[in-house]
């Protein structure tokens, strides 16, 4: 298979949503992670899922992303740009990349429970006030094993915590 200049550097953005989204593990979060880049393929934000830690249910690896970004163009609006993110976006995220104005969304696993692309509903994009390329399955696997195994930890913690419980 012939990996284009487009894809080899959608495969390195990507790789470093999924480090993010390990980030995102290591502090107790759902492993989530986005990062934007600018049209000359310079990284302008990245983030990770930090809802729990900043007591924010917006603090979306994708809003956290987004907001570094436009606060490193000085710009709410980031035109040209493309964001990466490891899981389907949800409503709120997809509403956030209408508003900044991005290019292009590349995402890695669906999301059956909370997607807003195809997975749960098809955000009406051809309704909104902007459009947006979107792909999605770039390391779907990848993207989808890590959020299973952090699923499968936290069911075992919490399973473990309740045997300790009934043996006092």
């Amino acid at each position: 298979m012939i990996i284009t200049v487009r894809e080899e550097k959608d495969l390195i953005f990507m790789k470093k949503a999924l480090h993010l989204a390990e980030e995102a593990w290591r502090q107790g979060e759902v492993p989530v992670g986005a990062v934007v880049v600018d049209g000359e393929g310079q990284i302008i934000g990245q983030g990770y899922n930090q809802s729990i830690a900043l007591l924010d249910p917006t603090a979306h690896a994708e809003i956290v992303a987004l907001r570094q970004a436009a606060k490193k163009k000085k710009n709410y609006r980031l035109s040209g740009s493309t964001l990466y993110v490891t899981l389907e976006p949800c409503p709120m995220c997809l509403g956030a990349m209408v508003q900044a104005r991005i290019d292009r969304l590349v995402f890695g696993a669906y999301d059956p429970k909370n997607g807003a692309v195809s997975s749960i509903m098809n955000f009406p994009l051809d309704k909104m006030n902007h459009r947006f390329e979107i792909e999605g399955g770039l390391l779907s696997q990848e993207c989808a094993t890590i959020l299973k195994e952090f699923f499968q930890s936290r069911r075992g913690e919490t399973n473990n915590k309740k045997e300790t419980v009934k043996e006092e």
